[in-house]
């Protein structure tokens, strides 16, 4: 009986303890990101009495719980925010602790960027990846901080490629007046003037034969060339384009001296999509289908955003997309040796394996879907009914002091 008194009191504290994992699991139901808090409780060692060894063990109660995060996956719930992100599988997102400066891994996904232009958890802890640096994203380089391009003017891209998908009425006539059919294409120089590219078809005397003739405004250069480019298309029988052929080198339409000083342009017009024309020559009507080049003037940066993938993508006023950075992710193989350190964030402990890190989807990754959040893994019913043990086991060793207590004074009544 003179043991009963500490066992009684182990179990107190035990499940006293085990209620405050309920608690804080609880208090953590709409913490995204959050792991669940389970309790495993252990039996202390017993003493034999008797003369017999091990005829008769009773134990000293129960030791301090052992409490461990269950990794389960939390439901995924689509936000919309351009800077939210969820895992969908294994994995965690890498951060360095805005206080600790420690390596840490979240599966938190509220990010931001601060005013330095770092890509951040909400509480400020620096998120790790790969930054586009001069114009190339190498995921296979050491991870750092980061950083997304805040308020920063993309410069221009001149055009050096078009291409026009257009048919040319296999009815047309030389005339006269001769039949004409004109296109217009908006192309870039260095500077990131626009320039108004007028392409103009006319059908000559030779079935299936087009002239055509591509010019810029007068206006556009200091001195206006004397030509403009000029060249000859034609077509079989089927309304096919032959030549020029998919195999000669495609047309050249050179822009030089221009007005506003940028550098001298060579625009390659591209007559086919692989081997498959661009141009045709059917008896409909001269009509334009699409047309596209590939450059951009001058454009600033409208906002910055979460990909699927964990790409961080800014976007440009333009309507240009950029991926300027990638997030990482760690793979690791015991995540429950992991130690919570707050706002959803863990860091390694001596049981915890070689965090393998790398780009998300891959060597056993779990894939980042953006604009999402995943949910606490927290179970109200798991917990609620956790709850209700724990308070009975409370109750029932809070009995046992009080009859430990009551068998005290009758033993020391026996000596009156």
């Amino acid at each position: 009986m003179g043991t009963s008194f500490s066992t009684a009191l182990s179990g107190l504290n035990a499940n006293s303890t085990a209620i405050d994992v309920v608690g804080n699991n609880l208090a953590n139901l709409n913490t995204a990101g959050f792991k669940a808090d389970t309790v495993t409780f252990q039996d202390l060692v017993t003493q034999s009495l008797g003369a017999g060894l091990g005829a008769t063990q009773v134990g000293f109660g129960v030791g301090t719980p052992i409490t461990m995060a269950q990794f389960s996956q939390g439901a995924i719930q689509s936000t919309g925010g351009p800077l939210d992100a969820a895992i969908q599988g294994d994995g965690f997102f890498v951060v360095t602790g805005a206080t600790t400066g420690n390596t840490e891994y979240t599966r938190g996904g509220s990010f931001a960027v601060n005013s330095a232009g770092q890509l951040t958890t909400a509480s400020g802890d620096l998120v790790q990846g790969w930054t586009l640096t001069n114009g190339v994203l190498n995921t296979n380089g050491a991870i750092g901080n980061i950083t997304v391009p805040t308020g920063t003017l993309a410069p221009p891209v001149a055009t050096t490629a078009a291409s026009v998908s257009l048919n040319l009425d296999a009815s047309a006539t030389a005339g006269p007046p001769p039949t004409t059919f004109s296109t217009a294409l908006q192309v870039y120089d260095s500077l990131g003037t626009a320039h108004t590219m007028t392409m103009t078809y006319t059908a000559t005397a030779t079935p299936g034969q087009w002239n055509y003739s591509i010019s810029i405004p007068n206006a556009d250069y200091t001195t206006p060339p004397a030509t403009p480019t000029t060249g000859t298309l034609t077509f079989d029988a089927n309304g096919n384009l032959t030549s020029p052929a998919a195999t000669d080198a495609q047309p050249t339409i050179p822009l030089t001296g221009l007005a506003d000083g940028a550098s001298n342009m060579n625009i390659t017009w591209s007559l086919y999509n692989g081997t498959t024309p661009t141009i045709t020559q059917f008896a409909q009507s001269s009509a334009t289908s699409a047309d596209s080049q590939n450059g951009s003037p001058a454009a600033n940066l409208v906002s910055v955003g979460l990909a699927n993938g964990g790409q961080v993508l800014a976007q440009y006023s333009n309507g240009q997309q950029v991926v300027v950075g990638q997030m990482a992710m760690a793979e690791i193989r015991n995540p429950d040796s992991l130690v919570a350190v707050g706002n959803s964030n863990f860091e390694t402990s001596s049981l915890t394996a070689l965090p393998a890190l790398g780009v998300p989807g891959t060597g056993g990754r779990g894939t980042v879907l953006g604009g999402s959040i995943e949910a606490s893994n927290v179970d109200i019913a798991t917990e609620f009914t956790n709850l209700i043990i724990y308070q009975q086991g409370y109750e029932a060793n809070a009995h046992m002091v009080t009859t430990e207590n009551q068998l005290s004074q009758d033993t020391i009544n026996l000596k009156q």
